[in-house]
Formats: structure tokens, sequence, C-alpha cells
């Protein structure tokens, strides 16, 4: 096999290994649940057998699946490594842990906002623009979103121009994360709504403006957390 060849494989095996990621939070798959063969999966997929096993190993690298030989592939997190940088995906409270960095969000985001609203170059409200408008059509389309959702959240941070800020985008990541899994996606109108008032706030250069509606978004989530809790606590 010649390097070129062997760069294309390694490609494919890195788009089946999100395609599969993907797979797992749409079904949904829990933790401990069992994926399908590798001969279901690569017919699901399209590829043959050893993409399938390299991209599920790339996936147990990052701590998502666990090969037990004999025994099958279970997935035994939700939350790859490199999107959980302080270790949150290990407390098992998770509609608790949604609660506590949603109360952090609330903390830390609408004021990321404000100051996105007075530093934000033309280039940063593009990028909201098209993340903006990605999340809003795949939402319509009922496909998977969180990817792009991630992102704009990252945009948002990114455009406040803010040092220490950055260092802080991974806890803002693991929260959009954790909320998408645990709401099962239950706030899709209030998301596109949302997330287009604070792009227009920023783009409109109104620091209030972003900060409440960033704090509308923030509250609407924290509400439907909330809701989840008192649900499972009965």
């Amino acid at each position: 096999m010649n390097k070129l060849t062997n760069i294309k494989s390694k490609l494919l095996a890195e788009q089946i290994e999100e395609q599969i990621y993907h797979f797992i939070l749409d079904t949904p798959f829990k933790v401990g649940d069992k994926l399908p063969n590798e001969f279901i999966l690569a017919e699901k997929f399209e590829v043959g057998r050893s993409t399938i096993r390299e991209a599920v190993r790339l996936l147990a690298a990052k701590g998502v699946l666990e090969v037990r030989h004999g025994a099958g592939t279970y997935v035994i997190s939700t939350t790859p490594f490199d999107l959980d940088p302080l270790g949150l995906q290990r407390i098992e409270d998770k509609i608790g842990l949604a609660m506590d960095l949603a109360d952090v969000r609330m903390l830390l985001e609408p004021g990321i906002a404000e100051m996105a609203a007075t530093k934000a170059t033309d280039e940063d409200i593009a990028t909201l623009k098209r993340l903006c408008d990605v999340v809003e059509q795949k939402i319509k389309k009922g496909e998977e979103y969180m990817k792009e959702d991630i992102a704009f959240h990252t945009a948002v941070a990114a455009s406040a121009k803010n040092k220490v800020l950055e260092q802080l985008i991974p806890v803002i990541d693991t929260a959009v994360m954790m909320f998408v899994n645990v709401t099962h996606k239950k706030l899709t109108n209030e998301t596109i709504l949302t997330h287009r008032a604070v792009v227009d706030a920023i783009a409109d250069r109104d620091p209030i403006g972003a900060r409440s509606a960033m704090m509308m978004h923030m509250t609407y989530n924290r509400e439907m957390i909330k809701k989840i809790k008192k649900e499972a606590d009965r």
C-alpha cells in the first residue's frame, strides 16, 4: 500500500468515525449499550470492515467506545476526551451536572456575548451568521447539529477577543454537548430564535441586546433541564 493510499484510507476512517459517533448520538445509544457488529456497520456506512475497525479504534482512543474481545463493542461515553478536558463525563448524575453547567453558562455566556458585540470583527460576524444558518438548516431537516451548535458558542467566545475566555471555551463546549445529550434536542425552535437574536445583536454592535439575547438562550436551556430534573426526581 503506497503513501497516498494510506492517507486516503486514514481520511475515510476519520469520516466514518464521525458518522458512527453521530449514529451513537442520534439513535440514541446509552452508556453501556452494545453497538451492532462490524458486518452490520460496514453495510450501513457502505465501507469495508477494515475501515469500520479503524473508525472504532479511533473512537475507543477517545474514550467513546470499548472493544471487549469476544463480547463486542460497547458505548462507554458519549463525550470524547478532547471535548471533556475537565473529566465531567465521569460524573454519574448527568442531569445534576447539566444543571450545574447551565448555571456556569448563565454566569459566563451573556457577558461573553456582550464583549463580542464590541470586539467582533466583520469576519467574526460572518462566521457567526454562517454557523447560525447551518444550525437552523440542520434543525429544520432533522439532522444532527451538535457539532455546529458547539462551533457557534465557540465562535461567540472567540469574538470576545479575551485570552482568559479562550481557555474557558472547552468548558462551554462540554456544557453545550451535555445539554443536547440530556434534553434530546427538545428546544430546537428556541435554539433557532435565540441564536439568531444573539447574532443580530452582535452584528448591530448592541452589547446590551447581545447580553439579553444570550441570557434568554441560557434561560430556556436551564428551565428545560430543571423540568427534566423534576420529572426524574418523581
